[in-house]
């Protein structure tokens, strides 16, 4: 039995020893990419980096008694045509387009909320040419970056003063270490919330400066509870609207406008942070009530935030509106160069924020928005137009059904609203899902869906018609493959 073992393990050596002679020099390689056209114009460090690495790979495989590795995947063709898969994926973007199947319409991972043409379009002409980002044309003077913005946010809002940073966790932040450095703000247990990226509020306020002092349960908060807790030390009354989760039962809490009433009896400043602020009132489309920006402004709050890359559907900021001496004393926080937004930021936010001068208009052009409010029948019908174009080329192989499936709003906005929608769901005769979904994610572009029930889901509440041949060109790929 030992000298079999000794016999096979003599054999497994020297048929590695075998396969490693055969593998080819650097430069061999290098030779016959000169005669391919595919790498006229890439660079020779990218070249010879790639070549390496992919020599390099066989070797660990065969050193490793990989038994796939044949005489045949060691021959000069096969290995520069893995090199030429690695120099490929090395040119392409790595941050790159996908279509989004998956019915989470501001998809966090995806990329949030889409742009609106005239977003596009502005953000497009100021990135390729000058701007008065910082300069007053009317004085021929240095100006302020925030300008553009600040009258059409107060315009919308109500609000006295506005300014922008670079996400809703920096207007937070901002806030607090301008107004509660070193003091207490008051919060309710129950609003000491946590969203994605482990951002959490009392994280936050300790980072600030700011001392957090507790008030209520986490189900039921009073206004004795505020009242009782004010004391000298007391900088800031904070509410959190929970965007991302909700409480249900036995609850209570203290509304902005009571808590503001307090505010304003104690000369003590109230801050909201919307998280997920938004313009449009959408239970006009049927959909659960929640607190606009203009309701938190008008309730009496002295500093609203929330982000700009949510239900608000325009690029990622954090949006401070309130009181104009207020905003002014944050606006002046050292901080606030650490925070701004640039250019392109500005250009995409303002064009967004011109939309809702008339709300009807940005509905139909903010992408966002006109995902949330797509009525079911659409949906149900670009389910039936994109069922009939993937199976007029794809014989019987695939087996399609319509299913009736609930969209989510993502984001961490409107936890509990269900939005009802059509799906695909999809089967390859001889194909695992898994291998269905696998390919989907690698196409290029990616097609991101989900499994289900065995199915490979693609709902249409957040594919764009135009997408629709991009899908098909990829199922035919994928059964082609096969």
């Amino acid at each position: 039995m030992e000298k079999q073992l000794q016999q096979t393990t003599d054999n497994d050596q020297q048929s590695k020893m075998s396969l490693l002679r055969m593998l080819p020099g650097t430069d061999h390689i290098l030779e016959l990419a000169k005669e391919d056209i595919f790498f006229e114009n890439i660079p020779r460090s990218l070249l010879l980096r790639a070549v390496r690495e992919v020599i390099e790979n066989y070797r660990r495989l065969v050193l490793n008694g990989d038994k796939s590795i044949t005489e045949n995947r060691l021959s000069d063709p096969v290995i520069l045509e893995a090199v030429k898969g690695y120099v490929k994926n090395k040119m392409s973007p790595n941050l790159r387009r996908v279509i989004n199947a998956t019915g989470v319409v501001i998809h966090t991972n995806l990329g949030r909320s889409l742009l609106a043409s005239d977003a596009i379009e502005n953000l497009l002409t100021i990135a390729g040419t000058y701007s008065n980002l910082e300069f007053d044309l009317s004085a021929g003077k240095r100006g302020s970056r925030y300008s553009c913005v600040e009258d059409i946010l107060c315009e919308i809002t109500g609000a006295e003063a506005a300014m922008v940073v670079n996400n809703n966790a920096g207007a937070v932040f901002i806030c607090l270490e301008t107004l509660a450095k070193g003091k207490e703000v008051i919060v309710s247990r129950g609003e000491l919330v946590e969203i994605g990226g482990a951002f959490r509020i009392p994280d936050v306020m300790a980072k600030s400066g700011g001392i957090l002092k507790e008030v209520g349960t986490t189900n039921r908060t009073h206004m004795k509870d505020y009242v009782n807790a004010i004391g000298d030390d007391t900088a800031l009354l904070l509410k959190v609207h929970k965007s991302n989760y909700s409480v249900v039962g036995f609850t209570a809490e203290v509304s902005l406008k009571e808590l503001a009433a307090l505010g304003a009896e104690h000369h003590i400043p109230v801050m909201e942070d919307l998280g997920s602020g938004m313009f449009i009132d959408f239970s006009k489309y049927g959909m659960i009530k929640e607190p606009t920006v203009q309701d938190s402004v008008a309730a009496g709050a002295d500093i609203v935030t929330f982000s700009g890359d949510k239900l608000l559907g325009g690029p990622q900021a954090g949006i401070i509106v309130g009181k104009k001496d207020i905003v002014s004393e944050i606006r002046q926080n050292p901080l606030n160069r650490a925070l701004r937004i640039d250019k392109l930021t500005l250009a995409a936010l303002e064009s967004t924020l011109r939309l809702y001068r008339e709300p009807e208009k940005a509905v139909e052009a903010i992408p966002t928005l006109r995902m949330l409010t797509l009525p079911f029948h659409l949906i149900e019908q670009r389910a039936g137009q994109l069922e009939e174009m993937l199976k007029s080329s794809a014989g019987s192989r695939l087996h399609i059904e319509q299913m009736n499936r609930s969209s989510r709003v993502g984001g961490g906005s409107l936890p509990l609203q269900e939005l009802p929608s059509k799906c695909l769901g999809i089967k390859v005769r001889g194909m695992s899902v898994n291998v269905v979904e696998t390919f989907m994610r690698e196409n290029m572009p990616p097609v991101i869906g989900r499994i289900e029930e065995d199915f490979f889901m693609m709902d249409l509440r957040t594919i764009e018609p135009e997408e629709f041949p991009i899908i098909k060109t990829a199922f035919d790929m994928m059964l082609k493959k096969e």
